[in-house]
């Protein structure tokens, strides 16, 4: 185990660790029956997939969410429950319903489901299918004048792969034990050639939508990134007012859309008829809101605070269950776990429910930026129109007074498998600590604590800047092979029994954490210079 390689090391006595981390059994043994015995994970998860639906971010299903979970967080006697505003996230969207036919060479349902943030139909439209592959400003006059009333196919044919691995797996001794080692970094240096390449398709994007409107363009299809029947779809068009949205774009299930490609490689003509009821929402750019609420700390340290979140927001076709019901659903029961068994912890613990996350972590770097610290804004305006990951660097690091209140940050965010562990994020001072609070929990599967980073889900935001920000290692069960960011993302595919372990181990080490005497050990900040 990493302890006794850092007890081997010398890095810290094992009497010390002991002395120091008092894990409260009692208080554990009670988390552990709330959670197995008397769960409610399932119903909240439930609610929010089956009842509410998915929950794009400025959707109504998203301000739908918004409200119910205050109200059980209200119901569950948590206390400061609000929503906190995110500014200018962009246009609301929805749609309902998209169907795709084809009504030549032959009669055949095709499977396709639209792009967030694109236009619907005008009801049923039909039109010629065309392949025009559109990947630079030469490609648009190469097919100016050639595209009026078409459905036009933007990727290539593909040919089926069979998955080579399992659909459904877990964690064994050894995938486990692969993750206990840590691989050395590379000096991290931006690809002059992938920046050219990014920068090329951002100042495409808003040219090829405006195209396609303008040469009469019917709609866009393109192929799922999956195998299987199974639709991996995101956004397109822009949400931000303003900005052109294009036509109607769909992605289509990869055999689907090959069947189509090897009728037009014949020569073959096909004729579409494609119908999408998706509209825009609003005219201008809308806010969006974290969901907050709190069990106030009754101790020396009740103004200081530990949180635990996972993104609310979701993609569009499923119901978002395991991207991040899940994770929603365990923060939630975490915290009704430990306001039904009496805890009184010494810190306040809070937790949040975030939006945005899929757009790029904006809700969590909203809230960190106003609460805790952000990096101040590039003066280069090229430098600031780059996401920040292209950014020669980070800046100086602006604290907010409440940056030195918080202990640790715990994020869920991939999928419902249960927890195997915890990412320490490379915070060596961390790792004892986390290994004692993890004992308890070895008989039920989560046993280990790495040095390796993960990302990227909501727990960056924190880590950033300095403060302790932490994901758990979980089983994949199906998730990378048929629910992330696809139309299989329901409920069907969560496990009960994982979701109320993660829940107890969740709720324990938010507990641990506010009891602790002093915060947890942050590591080494490195100051832009």
């Amino acid at each position: 185990m990493l302890t006794t390689a850092l007890l081997a090391a010398g890095l810290v006595g094992a009497q010390g660790v002991a002395a120091q981390e008092k894990v409260d059994l009692d208080m554990t043994a009670q988390i552990r029956q709330e959670a197995f015995q008397r769960s409610q994970v399932m119903a909240t998860l439930n609610h929010l997939t089956d009842v509410i639906g998915p929950r794009l971010t400025n959707s109504p299903s998203m301000a739908e969410a918004n409200r119910w979970t205050r109200s059980k967080f209200t119901e569950w006697g948590l206390s400061n429950v609000h929503d906190e505003a995110v500014e200018d996230l962009g246009r609301g969207w929805a749609f309902t319903d998209a169907s795709v036919e084809m009504l030549s060479p032959r009669a055949m349902p095709l499977h396709a489901l639209p792009k967030a943030w694109t236009p619907g139909t005008t009801g049923a439209v039909e039109g010629e299918a065309v392949f025009a592959k559109i990947e630079s400003k030469a490609d648009l006059e190469k097919w100016k004048g050639k595209l009026k009333g078409k459905i036009v196919f933007t990727d290539e044919l593909r040919p089926y792969k069979p998955n080579e691995k399992s659909d459904f797996s877990r964690h064994d001794h050894d995938s486990l034990e692969e993750l206990l080692s840590y691989p050395l970094p590379k000096e991290r240096e931006v690809d002059p050639a992938m920046m050219a390449r990014f920068r090329a398709r951002m100042e495409l994007a808003p040219l090829l939508n405006q195209f396609l409107i303008d040469e009469g363009v019917v709609a866009t299809v393109s192929i799922s990134s999956w195998n299987d029947g199974i639709v991996r779809v995101m956004g397109g068009g822009s949400r931000k007012a303003g900005e052109s949205v294009g036509v109607p774009s769909l992605v289509m299930m990869a055999e689907h859309y090959n069947t189509v490609m090897r009728a037009l490689d014949r020569k073959e003509p096909v004729k579409l008829r494609l119908n999408v009821a998706a509209r825009f929402l609003d005219e201008a750019n809308q806010p969006g809101y974290n969901t907050i609420a709190e069990i106030p700390g009754t101790g020396p340290q009740k103004n200081e605070v530990v949180m635990l979140g996972a993104h609310m927001d979701s993609w569009h076709t499923g119901s978002g269950a395991n991207d991040n019901g899940a994770g929603v659903a365990v923060m939630m029961e975490a915290m009704r776990i430990l306001k039904t068994v009496g805890a009184k912890p010494n810190r306040t613990i809070r937790v949040a429910l975030w939006t945005g996350e899929e757009q790029g972590l904006i809700g969590s770097q909203d809230y960190v930026g106003k609460h805790f610290g952000k990096f101040e804004e590039p003066k280069d305006p090229e430098q600031k129109a780059l996401p920040a990951f292209f950014r020669q660097s980070k800046g100086k690091l602006i604290r907010g007074q409440d940056y030195g209140k918080v202990s640790a940050y715990f994020n869920l965010d991939n999928g419902s498998g249960k927890i195997r562990g915890v990412y320490a994020q490379e915070n060596l001072a961390v790792a004892p600590i986390f290994e004692e609070w993890l004992k308890p929990w070895h008989d039920v599967g989560a046993t280990i604590v790495t040095q390796r980073n993960t990302g990227s889900t909501d727990h960056v935001s924190f880590d950033a800047i300095g403060i302790p920000g932490f994901q758990f290692v979980q089983d994949q069960l199906d998730y990378f092979s048929h629910v992330h960011h696809t139309d299989l993302d329901v409920q069907d595919h969560a496990v009960a029994d994982d979701l109320k372990q993660a829940s107890a181990i969740v709720a324990s080490f938010v507990y641990n954490t506010a009891m602790r005497p002093a915060k947890l050990p942050r590591k080494p900040f490195v100051e832009a210079k």
